[in-house]
């Protein structure tokens, strides 16, 4: 988070500086600060930035809820990713398929107490590399490595699968059928995205290299699962799907699960974009919205401009149904 005060309204519509889709476009354009959230109570379950959340939600003229819900745990001692750097230099994977631009970094610090950077670079360049979207090809091009394939926006499995298939269609001999696949997760587990590649052909290697803990201090997070439940919060932020996940495990234990899905189904629901929609929708939670663009600014101007009339709707339908 930036340390020298709030960041202007043109940052916050940003994103982090690691964001690059949509970056230029966004700082050109000059946004009417709205009041957009005036009397609303607004929930951000954001960790790493959630002082810059909570600073964008006020500018929107909401009532920021802070309840940090994550942290991230680099696994110093991974052995599968010291398997998976053995196994890469001695030549026996086909395609490595990078999902983050933290998880390639973090991996990349593993590798380096045990290999050479320089010999680990050269493997990489041998195979074929794939890249969820721009965090992590800024992260493999910082040690010169353009991936061969890319998936663009909104970066989901759904796009990454799509753009192997057109690779294997244009070049057989990037097809999936019988190749070795290594996949850099990055704290939850991609089921869907892995039995697509087996689906396909593939022999796959999960690379877990971070995890995702719960916050130390659970305090936040247990009053705004109150706040939730007993239907005092308006609207909800997800920027990553561990939130998700996060919000109903401590839910659960705090016995609350059925009041957070029912106060979440009262409130307005916005999700930074399909893969978290989706891990909503496992819980029963359907997403009311996602911004244009997978980015914290737009997510928070789209929401807050769309947040009277889709909390007005939508409890006046619980009414009707009541």
């Amino acid at each position: 988070m930036p340390g020298d005060g709030a960041p202007s309204l043109s940052q916050a519509l940003r994103g982090s500086p690691e964001d690059e889709a949509g970056v230029r476009d966004a700082s050109s354009q000059q946004f009417n600060v709205m009041s957009g959230f005036t009397g609303m109570r607004v929930l951000a379950l954001e960790s790493r930035r959630a002082e810059e959340l909570a600073k964008l939600i006020t500018t929107y003229g909401g009532q920021p809820i802070v309840a940090p819900s994550m942290r991230e745990v680099p696994l110093e001692s991974n052995k599968e990713a010291l398997t998976f750097a053995t196994r890469l230099l001695a030549g026996e994977f086909d395609v490595v398929v990078f999902l983050t631009g933290v998880g390639t970094r973090t991996l990349l610090g593993v590798v380096e107490k045990v290999h050479d950077r320089g010999e680990y670079v050269a493997a990489l360049q041998r195979v074929i590399v794939v890249a969820r979207g721009p965090k992590p090809v800024a992260a493999l091009r910082e040690i010169g490595i353009t991936p061969a394939i890319t998936a663009p926006e909104p970066n989901t499995w759904h796009e990454l699968l799509r753009a192997l298939d057109d690779a294997g269609k244009a070049s057989p001999e990037r097809g999936l059928q019988g190749a070795r696949v290594a996949v850099q997760e990055y704290g939850v587990s991609n089921p869907e995205l892995l039995a697509g590649l087996r689906e396909r052909g593939a022999q796959v290697t999960r690379v877990p290299v971070y995890q995702w803990a719960l916050p130390r201090d659970l305090a936040p997070l247990r009053a705004a699962i109150s706040a939730i439940a007993e239907g005092t919060v308006d609207v909800a932020l997800f920027t990553t799907a561990v939130q998700a996940v996060h919000l109903f495990q401590v839910a659960a234990e705090m016995n609350l699960e059925e009041p957070v899905r029912n106060g979440l189904n009262r409130a307005i629901v916005a999700s930074i974009g399909p893969t978290t929609s989706e891990e909503l929708e496992r819980r029963g939670i359907r997403a009311d919205l996602e911004p244009s663009h997978p980015k914290m600014g737009y997510l928070v101007k789209e929401t807050s401009e769309q947040a009277k009339e889709l909390l007005g709707r939508k409890r006046q339908g619980i009414a009707s149904a009541g």
